[in-house]
């Protein structure tokens, strides 16, 4: 069998999208930033992250967010910065956990985007956001149990994203690599494809 050029792929999967964006979803620490970073410079498209953007436009951070509003305030910002991002056209954009979860979200990345669920199992996730201080949700006695409820909650909601791919504990690159492969094999740009 002959070997895939990853190169070409990339090549194909910037064409297939046309003007459309790739959105990354999943749970925190399924890597939709490091790999949809490095995903937007091997595609040659800009890179935007979602909380990123949430934060430039309250000045604040998402945990002071979370703390000085609470979670529906920041999810109400949320949904509004990723309809204004949605329609910037070609990119990589890197959403929060809880942005997919949001029907009028959903509904707006699935007709504007190509969807790509990172999906990780809990004991990958806790690993990696065992690295870090500053979730809001994981600010409890039990990260584990919090994790493990969210699995359950939200995973057969990112499966409506068009195309999942197995986050595994493999350098990014092997990962972006699968997310271009994904792409090109992913069999909806037919009827993706409305503008």
């Amino acid at each position: 069998m002959a070997r895939r050029s990853i190169a070409k792929d990339a090549e194909t999967a910037k064409h297939l999208l046309g003007n459309h964006p790739i959105v990354l979803v999943g749970l925190m620490g399924a890597g939709k930033t490091s790999v949809g970073r490095r995903l937007a410079e091997k595609l040659d498209i800009p890179f935007v992250d979602a909380d990123h953007e949430i934060e430039t436009a309250a000045g604040k951070s998402i945990a002071e967010i979370f703390a000085d509003h609470g979670e529906d305030y920041f999810r109400e910002g949320e949904r509004r910065v990723i309809a204004r991002l949605l329609e910037n056209g070609t990119q990589v954009l890197a959403t929060g956990g809880g942005a997919f979860m949001n029907e009028e979200t959903r509904k707006r990345i699935k007709t504007r985007s190509i969807s790509v669920w990172l999906k990780a199992d809990l004991e990958l996730l806790l690993k990696r956001v065992s690295k870090r201080n500053d979730r809001p949700l994981l600010k409890t006695e039990d990260p584990a149990a919090v994790m493990s409820r969210l699995i359950n909650l939200r995973y057969p909601v990112y499966a409506e994203a068009n195309i999942t791919v197995e986050s595994r504990d493999v350098q990014h690159g092997q990962m972006v690599n699968d997310v271009i492969k994904a792409l090109v094999d992913w069999h909806g740009w037919d009827k993706n494809k409305n503008d």
